[in-house]
């Protein structure tokens, strides 16, 4: 090799290592100053995510690709949406939110009752009311949903009414979806057939908001709610227990104030 195509070659990999160390010690630099080579773009990104009326007292900072939320809002589905909006910009590693829920103060059994009654008429008129039975404990604004859903929908709407309460500070999703399965979709309708059809029973149909729930899984049913007397409660139990393929009936059935519920079932 030429004593020229030695120095070329050796000047390249000088002018290389020159370049290599420059960029070494521009993320020196950087990690220095405690930010990475995106962060001022994912700043703008955010901010510019973030300009709308519900995010007006909210505030981004962003370190190494971390995005930070601080501030207030109003709802705490606008908590959330902030939170989406900011994980879903070019770059960003992760989402520190740190905002916190303004809102109105309710007291936690005023704001149980009211949430209730509103999932007791959610998708009212979608032929599924029957077959969800939720739960709804709340303890300083934070809600705990459990209990079953009949499928993702209705999970979703409950979760949305609910984070879009006012006086709702954090939801915690305990909502189990029921599998999907031909055999406890003709369970249900069997069940719903057996018990309202019974006269007795029947008033349980007029409400919507307060049937008897029937919750059926791999062949289980489960009966909940709320009945009036403990003669209902146990006509329901043996209608249900009557519906050809069930494996199993667990009676929750709460007799109501009229009556004191003595079977201990």
């Amino acid at each position: 090799m030429s004593l020229m195509k030695s120095l070329r070659r050796w000047g390249f990999v000088v002018a290389a290592g020159v370049l290599l160390a420059g960029v070494g010690m521009r993320a020196l630099a950087q990690a220095a100053a405690g930010s990475g080579p995106n962060d001022a773009q994912i700043q703008t990104a955010v901010t510019k995510a973030l300009d709308n009326k519900r995010y007006q007292d909210v505030k981004s900072s962003v370190q190494n690709g971390v995005v930070t939320l601080t501030g207030s809002v109003d709802l705490y589905s606008s908590k959330v949406a902030a939170d989406d909006r900011a994980h879903h910009q070019k770059n960003v590693k992760g989402v520190e939110n740190q905002i916190v829920v303004a809102g109105p103060a309710v007291d936690d059994v005023t704001l149980r009752n009211k949430l209730a009654e509103k999932l007791a008429y959610d998708r009212v008129g979608y032929g599924t009311t029957a077959f969800n039975a939720f739960t709804i404990g709340v303890e300083n604004g934070v809600v705990t949903l459990g209990g079953s859903a009949y499928g993702p929908m209705d999970k979703d709407s409950a979760m949305s009414l609910v984070e879009n309460y006012p006086g709702v500070k954090d939801v915690i999703d305990n909502i189990d979806v029921a599998p999907v399965s031909p055999m406890d979709d003709r369970i249900r309708l069997a069940e719903a057939r057996a018990i309202y059809g019974t006269p007795q029973l029947n008033k349980y149909a007029i409400d919507p908001a307060k049937p008897i729930r029937i919750t059926v899984v791999n062949g289980n049913v489960t009966l909940s709610g709320v009945v009036d007397n403990q003669g209902d409660k146990d006509i329901a139990n043996i209608r249900a227990n009557g519906v050809p393929g069930v494996f199993k009936v667990v009676n929750n059935l709460q007799v109501g104030d009229g009556e004191p519920d003595k079977s201990g079932k």
